[in-house]
């Protein structure tokens, strides 16, 4: 298994880089999302990768932040998600805009993905709305014991990377009951 690529960059494309590692090029497809992360040609670059194995084929994938890796392994454990359509779903954006829209249950963000129909979607946050809180705790939303339904959404999108200043705009005027209702509409009105 090749878990990661340190060299530097020989090719950058849209949809793939090479990455010379010691005089042998690495050829590895990346979503959107990682290639604004790797720098020009000729340049030093670290990139997580997964290799995938076929009988007529090896297929790399490389990723620049583990977590954007652990998403894509996700994903492809998802009925009728393939490489492909993981790394268009991984393309929109950063891991942590994922996340929250997987704890969010916005579909709308999935099926904004080249490949991705509203089945899909549905399926990928059935499928990955709990595992996420699982595999991926330092980065999700975690419920602890408390009354207060709107501090418990504040230190959810603390989680998710929001500064306090941007958690205390986001809840400002967002109404609920429970925690997770307003982290969804909070995460709704960011989109707006």
């Amino acid at each position: 298994m090749i878990a990661l690529l340190s060299g530097t960059v020989a090719v950058r494309r849209g949809d793939h880089v090479v990455v010379d590692c010691g005089g042998v090029g690495y050829r590895a497809a990346v979503s959107a999302e990682t290639l604004r992360h790797v720098p020009g040609v000729g340049r030093e670059v670290v990139l997580h990768t997964h290799l995938i194995a076929r009988d007529d084929a090896l297929h790399l994938y490389a990723f620049s932040t583990e977590e954007e890796r652990e998403l894509f392994l996700m994903l492809l454990g998802v009925q009728s998600v393939g490489p492909k359509v993981a790394l268009a779903v991984l393309s929109g954006g950063p891991p942590r805009e994922l996340l929250a829209a997987l704890a969010a249950g916005d579909t709308g963000r999935l099926r904004a993905a080249p490949g991705v129909g509203k089945r899909t979607a549905e399926r990928i946050v059935a499928e990955l709305r709990e595992k996420v809180g699982v595999t991926m705790p330092e980065q999700v939303i975690r419920i602890t014991r408390r009354d207060d339904p709107r501090s418990l959404a504040r230190e959810g999108l603390l989680e998710l990377g929001y500064s306090a200043q941007e958690a205390d705009a986001m809840l400002d005027g967002v109404s609920g009951e429970r925690a997770e209702e307003l982290i969804s509409d909070a995460l709704k009105g960011v989109r707006r």
